[in-house]
């Protein structure tokens, strides 16, 4: 069973249409990567699996269930799905072990469940816990914030360009340390990209999205 199954999604704003019959399977475990020039749609399509936008048609399954269908649209809550958007979009007033935790319950807030894990996990010291974000690196931050998607053990991971505001270097290295991270949690990801060699080296698949007609 796919742990991701998409079958004719569509989506219009104003009556322009940006996604028209998508249809997408991606197994578990699997990283893909979508592939797709700016305005064909990636980032609503991933706004559409999350349960941020609603659909005007299709359906979706995740591990099985219908989240998305007819007239049934699923809440963003409850779906299981790690979301990482393309700025970290960390808390500044929080520490970093404080954002990793922060869409957790309550009680594992408080017991700071997986702060000791998911740094090193994602390749960073553990004791950056107690830093501000604004003490980090872009790439650092991009770093906590998948740890943030990954503490609750989602059942999908979506990154939406994750990279596009990092400078060269510090994107390869980045590159490397989420994909890492992602194999040891076994997840399975999709990947939001334009750029084709970021698509190619990390994904196990690659999906391209034209632009809609």
């Amino acid at each position: 069973m796919s742990k991701l199954r998409i079958r004719g999604l569509q989506k219009s704003f104003d009556g322009h249409p940006v996604l028209h019959g998508i249809d997408l399977a991606v197994e578990r475990g699997i990283l893909l990567a979508l592939l797709g020039p700016s305005g064909s749609g990636k980032t609503t399509l991933l706004r559409l699996l999350c349960g941020f936008e609603r659909v005007d048609g299709g359906s979706v399954e995740i591990d099985g269930k219908r989240v998305v269908g007819d007239d049934l649209h699923v809440p963003s809550e409850q779906r299981h799905i790690g979301y990482v958007p393309q700025e970290g979009a960390l808390f500044p007033h929080l520490s970093v072990a404080e954002n990793i935790v922060f869409g957790l319950p309550r009680a594992q807030r408080r017991a700071r469940h997986r702060v000791a894990e998911l740094p090193e996990l994602v390749g960073l010291p553990a004791n950056f816990g107690e830093r501000a974000p604004q003490q980090l690196s872009g790439g650092q931050q991009q770093r906590v914030a998948l740890a943030r998607a990954l503490a609750p053990a989602p059942t999908l991971v979506m990154l939406d360009e994750p990279f596009s505001s990092l400078d060269a270097a510090l994107r390869l290295e980045t590159r490397q340390a989420v994909a890492n991270a992602l194999a040891a949690a076994a997840a399975t990801a999709v990947l939001v990209t334009h750029d084709q060699s970021e698509a190619l080296s990390l994904g196990h698949e690659v999906a391209v999205l034209g632009m809609a007609g």
